[in-house]
């Protein structure tokens, strides 16, 4: 799978990239609110509390970046960035016309972070909290739906362009950056 590209001839992140990035955005938003939340709160409350307090700020992090640079901290230690999907391609335009624009928008972002960030919220409820986990498991299988060909989980978007659920509905591609930044 090394080396895919979109139609506007972006190179689709791996994986393991992706992940890297979840995981520093998870710690640079999760670990102080949980940690002072701890601090603060007693124990029932603050199970209760942490994960609505982890979602919303996830969702506010995630949303200003990716609608100012397309790029969250931690997709930039992972060297990715959020793109809109391409148009698709007319045979007869010009291959550079048509071009979508590097920002992807506050509407866009905003969906795209709160189809992420708002299952955590109902992780405290028992059966919600599954089907929240559930959620995530098939969010992430998603990603890799056009390596086990067509069919796959029948979600809407190209399968071979590695999205997640939260981009397939967002209407964005997580591709390798093109700027060291």
């Amino acid at each position: 799978m090394d080396g895919e590209v979109d139609g506007a001839g972006r190179v689709l992140a791996e994986p393991g990239q992706r992940l890297l990035a979840r995981i520093v955005d998870t710690m640079v938003v999760g670990l102080p609110v949980v940690m002072v939340m701890r601090e603060t709160l007693p124990g029932r409350v603050m199970e209760v509390a942490a994960p609505v307090a982890v979602a919303g700020l996830l969702l506010v992090y995630e949303a200003v970046q990716l609608a100012l640079w397309g790029r969250t901290v931690g997709k930039r230690v992972a060297g990715v960035e959020v793109v809109r999907v391409p148009p698709p391609a007319d045979p007869g335009a010009d291959p550079g016309a048509g071009a979508p624009p590097s920002r992807l928008g506050v509407g866009r972002s905003v969906l795209r972070a709160a189809v992420y960030a708002l299952p955590i919220t109902v992780r405290p409820v028992p059966f919600l909290g599954v089907a929240a986990g559930i959620l995530w498991v098939v969010n992430a299988a998603a990603v890799f739906e056009g390596s086990w060909g067509r069919g796959g989980f029948g979600l809407p978007g190209d399968a071979r362009l590695r999205q997640a659920v939260h981009d397939r509905l967002a209407g964005t591609l997580v591709v390798k950056a093109r700027s060291p930044q």
